[in-house]
């Protein structure tokens, strides 16, 4: 798949998947894209941990509150560390979003649909609340050491729906030449 095609097509796949293993030379492949991310100051602050076993994906699923995503043959979750590469410069949201993107890309690449969810584990609710809680106990199950936050999971398999596409705003909407537009 040529790279602009794949762009183009990539989307938020929110349905239930089939039943069928995701060899693991394909997750090889979707982590390996992922750590060629670039990586602000080469700080490589992301890690990631794919998941295929049955159990220890039903331990995950008490934790993890989207149903399509329990569904799922595998799972890929992100990691990150803050690390100050340049004193109090930190760069690690952009490098694990970045590894999150090229992943998505490798997914739908090599015939899986998969979601970004975030929102769930990082999100902050209108009263102040972090959901970050669910991060935890997540890293706790996969052993994740305490300097390392877990930030998002991604299901991986093959959709047994067909895949929607949402809508879309316009080009013109949302990109401009020499400056902002507001006509």
């Amino acid at each position: 798949m040529n790279v602009l095609d794949a762009i183009m097509d990539r989307t938020s796949y929110r349905g239930s998947y089939k039943n069928t293993a995701v060899p693991r030379e394909d997750l090889v492949k979707i982590l390996e894209a992922g750590l060629a991310a670039p990586s602000g100051c080469n700080a490589q602050s992301t890690s990631l941990i794919a998941v295929d076993d049955v159990d220890l994906m039903n331990k995950l699923h008490e934790f993890i509150q989207m149903k399509f995503a329990k569904t799922a043959p595998a799972m890929i979750f992100v990691l990150t560390q803050k690390i100050y590469p340049y004193g109090d410069k930190c760069y690690n949201v952009q490098d694990y979003s970045a590894a999150i993107q090229n992943m998505l890309l490798a997914t739908l690449d090599l015939g899986y649909q998969t979601c970004w969810y975030e929102g769930i584990i990082t999100g902050v609710s209108p009263s102040g609340e972090r959901a970050d809680t669910i991060g935890r106990q997540l890293a706790n199950i996969l052993g994740v050491p305490e300097d390392y936050e877990l930030v998002c999971y991604l299901p991986i398999g093959i959709a047994e729906q067909d895949v929607s596409y949402r809508n879309k705003k316009s080009f013109e909407e949302r990109a401009w030449f020499n400056g902002f537009k507001t006509t």
